[in-house]
């Protein structure tokens, strides 16, 4: 059998070649490390500092410690994450999503057995390094990628959506937003220097500081299946969750004493597309945009005995919020991506007709966030809580139909005019975790409030008067629980269970219109499942 009959074009939307080298990369150089360290490490296993310096000596190593697999400054990682699950009220599965269905979904109605994919942590591989070049200053980089375990395709959230463009909601199968889009390295692609003293500057695709602190701070530390702000960047990426992760950035880190500090910044990139003036779009008529999508940031943090605390800071500008495919301004009367340029409210039909295969469409705000978090830790006991506020705008500078997203996907769709009012956002978190020999047990509570940012709002919660929009003030919680054993100090297993619920304006799944709400306001998911990481 041959590789086109082994991988059909139609049932792959991008060239394997993203595919192969990240793999094929953290392949080779893990036989590569793994061998060299097994013909040249001496046969004591030397102490705990310098196996952390050298990587692991041999299979034994490897099987029943946390040692690395480093050769000369390299390191190669990754993880393992799959599961079962079960959710009252869920949709068919596809292979791109990789944070499983235990959030309420605005399309979710059947209850159903699902595999659940990376519910502690992200399966993927990845590459990193620190090499010193001189006396305190080395160079630095990392390489990193989300696999989708049910499928082996990278994890890719623009696809979901675009499997479903066209299609009638109740055909739909899982779709979601996030940062990882398919990119060869969707999680981190930089390099850098750093400095013992003066701290690590780097450059590429890195995790923004709400996403670092995120996992600083979280008492689920980001697990898909069992948090809210794991699930869903929204806190992360300081409004919206494709910003959890910055391409063409900078980022800066040091540390004195018990303090640190963090800067970051993006550079502008991509595409900002175009509109018409008139309704023919001709490629005469069409007005180019401006990409104005630059990002900053800052951290400020500390630790004193047993509790840490950061606060961050965070603005973007023309971020993107992907919608749903039913969630496009022509949604009332056709159930399928809308092409509508909101700039003017034209439709698309003329020459410069920008597709709904392969495209997405979207919100765009200016977005700024303020995030404080704390932790306080024990040998046996951890307790974490934190807030986050938001406020979006609509952006100053507006993309128009045929601006670029992330991971090399077009936008068919824009809204540069959604809010009336500014969006305020609220999120707050809390929870602890108690370690008993090898098991871990964690409870964790998660709000997302918002206001009414229609003007008039014009929301009544009698569901009689049918005039609830997502523009309402809305609630989300999610509640969860879970344990997790340790066999050794690779492998574990975790069961726990997570509710989600939505009210008000959250419940609402068109914003175009009143009372379309959710088909289910509501989602029970229990989970169990291992994870292997090295």
């Amino acid at each position: 059998m041959n590789k086109a009959q082994l991988f059909p074009a139609a049932a792959i939307p991008f060239p394997l070649s993203t595919l192969v080298p990240p793999f094929l990369l953290a392949l080779l150089l893990a036989m590569a490390a793994f061998h060299a360290r097994a013909q040249t490490a001496p046969a004591a296993s030397g102490t705990p500092t310098e196996k952390e310096k050298n990587g692991c000596a041999n299979g034994h190593d490897f099987a029943t410690t946390d040692c690395t697999l480093t050769w000369h400054g390299i390191t190669v990682y990754g993880a393992y994450d799959a599961g079962l699950g079960w959710v009252s009220h869920g949709l068919p599965e596809n292979g791109y999503n990789y944070e499983g269905e235990s959030l309420v979904n605005r399309n979710g109605y059947q209850h159903r057995f699902l595999f659940a994919p990376n519910n502690l942590s992200q399966t993927g591989l990845g590459i990193r390094g620190k090499e010193e070049f001189a006396p305190g200053w080395s160079v630095v980089f990392n390489a990193s990628t989300g696999i989708n375990p049910q499928s082996g395709l990278l994890a890719n959230a623009s696809q979901t959506d675009i499997i479903n463009n066209g299609l009638p909601r109740a055909s739909y199968s899982i779709a979601i937003d996030g940062a990882r889009a398919g990119q060869p390295f969707n999680d981190e692609y930089f390099a850098g220097i750093s400095s013992k003293l003066l701290g690590t500057l780097t450059f590429g695709r890195q995790r923004s500081l709400g996403t670092d602190a995120m996992l600083q701070y979280d008492p689920a530390s980001g697990a898909y299946a069992f948090s809210y702000i794991g699930y869903n960047g929204t806190m992360a990426g300081g409004g919206d969750t494709e910003d959890s992760r910055w391409d063409d950035a900078m980022k800066y880190r040091v540390a004195y004493g018990t303090a640190h500090f963090g800067a970051m910044y993006k550079f502008a990139d991509g595409s900002a597309g175009c509109y018409s003036a008139s309704s023919t779009w001709t490629a005469a008529t069409c007005t180019a945009e401006s990409a104005h999508n630059n990002a900053y940031g800052f951290d400020l943090g500390g630790t004193v005995s047993k509790f840490s605390a950061d606060i961050v800071y965070q603005h973007y500008n023309q971020a993107i919020s992907v919608l749903n495919p039913l969630l496009g301004p022509q949604s009332l009367s056709a159930p399928y991506q809308s092409t509508t340029d909101s700039i003017n409210t034209n439709p698309i039909n003329g020459v410069n007709l920008i597709a709904t295969n392969n495209t997405v469409y979207g919100i765009v705000t200016d977005n700024n966030a303020v995030m404080a978090a704390a932790k306080y830790s024990s040998e046996a006991f951890k307790v974490y809580a934190g807030y986050e506020y938001i406020w979006q705008n609509n952006p100053a500078n507006p993309l128009g139909v045929g601006a670029s997203d992330q991971g090399g996907y077009f936008m068919s769709g824009v809204e540069d005019n959604n809010l009336d009012s500014e969006k305020l956002v609220n999120i707050w978190w809390t929870g602890a975790k108690y370690s008993y020999h090898h098991t871990d047990a964690t409870v964790a509570w998660y709000q997302q409030r918002q206001n009414d940012f229609r003007l008039p709002p014009t929301c009544s919660a009698n569901p009689a008067i049918g005039n609830m929009r997502a523009s309402c003030a809305g609630t989300l919680n999610e509640g969860s629980l879970y344990l997790d054993h340790h066999f050794s100090k690779r492998f574990d297993s975790f069961a726990g269970v997570a509710y989600s619920f939505v009210s008000g304006g959250l419940d609402i799944a068109i914003p175009h219109g009143p009372g379309v709400p959710y088909n289910s306001d509501n989602n029970f998911a229990p989970t169990i499942g291992s994870r292997f990481s090295f």
